[in-house]
């Protein structure tokens, strides 16, 4: 089946059930012909769901199964991994929230893998309560970086705005030691790699930003630009990588700086999501690049403050979905098109000299 026809089964992790997760997973498929775009499948509870659409007034009905394997299009699917009735104290974590939490997670992820689903996409999940469960990471993109067996890139989306960076979830004291030319390297490859096959975009433009206040200065206030930042980009661009900077970053999101490039890479969590999450609000998407799988979620955390109180905006939650489904596509795509590909044949001319030419394919 064409990638254009086929109805991509976005497989849906919960979250954490006493945050915002189930609110703004119902809202985002409230609509009665959203089956008509993608067949949902959700990974959690059919009691619980069934409390909490009665709390937010959702008229919605599921179609409940034992196995992802079993969704249909057209329908609402819940896998119903727990069945015994669920404790819901909205606004605070909980033992059973969090295992709940880490179970949903773990099944879809399996069925992700297995094909069984096409996409992934994360409601959000509440860290630190997990790490005491057991859970040995600090987010999603360790997670999926552990179970693919691949390096992921953190990667803020939107139409206009699209912002990486280079180190994740660590302390800002060990920011500097985690940057190297090497990683950097790594690092924007995958960036421009992912604007190609994932976003349809041919030569992607990607602005770099500086470590230190003011790009450092010239070496006044630090040398990572001098010494890591600068040659990497120039070893990258000698090589047909479109990549530019060093940049200060405290005035590089200037409407007409940021949207001269298709992407940019911050040397640090805060240094890209801070700007990011106020350009883009309610309208970001956290997709982690550079995996062989699609996985994307909203750009905000679990909410405890307006769970259960029909507060929770689920805008973020439903562009997730859909720049999910779009990345599939185009990668899809993508791939069909690499497939096919002219491959070179050998054919002897008048002149006796062997010249390789394109090889027709065949219909």
């Amino acid at each position: 089946m064409s990638p254009k026809n086929h109805k991509v089964r976005v497989g849906i992790s919960i979250g954490d059930f006493n945050g915002i997760g189930p609110e703004i997973i119902m809202k985002s498929l409230k609509d009665k012909n959203i089956t008509d775009f993608f067949t949902p499948v959700i990974f959690g509870s059919g009691k619980l769901f069934t409390y909490q659409k009665n709390i937010f007034k959702l008229n919605l009905n599921f179609n409940y199964i034992n196995e992802p394997s079993q969704a249909q299009g057209g329908k609402l699917n819940m896998v119903n991994l727990v069945k015994d009735n669920v404790t819901v104290e909205l606004g605070t974590p909980t033992e059973e929230s969090t295992n709940m939490a880490i179970a949903s997670l773990e099944a879809a992820t399996e069925a992700l893998m297995k094909g069984e689903i096409d996409v992934l996409v994360t409601a959000p999940i509440n860290k630190d309560e997990m790490m005491k469960m057991g859970f040995k990471h600090a987010g999603h993109t360790g997670y999926f970086e552990e179970k693919f067996s691949k390096k992921g890139l953190m990667f803020l989306v939107t139409e206009d705005l699209k912002v990486a960076v280079l180190t994740h979830h660590i302390p800002i004291a060990q920011v500097a030691e985690n940057i190297s030319k090497e990683k950097i390297k790594k690092q924007i490859r995958v960036l421009n790699q992912t604007l190609i096959e994932d976003f349809n975009i041919s030569k992607p433009k990607i602005a770099v930003l500086g470590l230190n206040p003011h790009s450092g200065d010239g070496g006044v206030i630090g040398n990572e630009e001098i010494e890591i930042i600068s040659p990497a980009i120039k070893e990258l661009s000698d090589n047909g990588i479109l990549a530019f900077g060093p940049f200060p970053a405290d005035s590089f999101f200037q409407p007409n700086k940021y949207k001269s490039f298709d992407a940019v890479l911050a040397m640090y969590h805060d240094q890209g999501l801070a700007p990011f999450k106020t350009l883009a609000y309610e309208e970001g998407v956290n997709y982690t690049a550079g995996l062989p799988f699609i996985r994307t979620s909203p750009d905000h955390g679990v909410a405890y403050d307006i769970a259960g109180k029909n507060l929770a905006d689920e805008q973020s939650f439903t562009e997730a979905i859909f720049t999910a489904i779009k990345i599939f596509k185009n990668r899809s795509e993508y791939n069909d098109l690499m497939s096919n590909r002219l491959q070179p044949r050998k054919m002897v001319v008048d002149n006796g000299i062997d010249e390789d030419l394109p090889e027709e394919i065949e219909p």
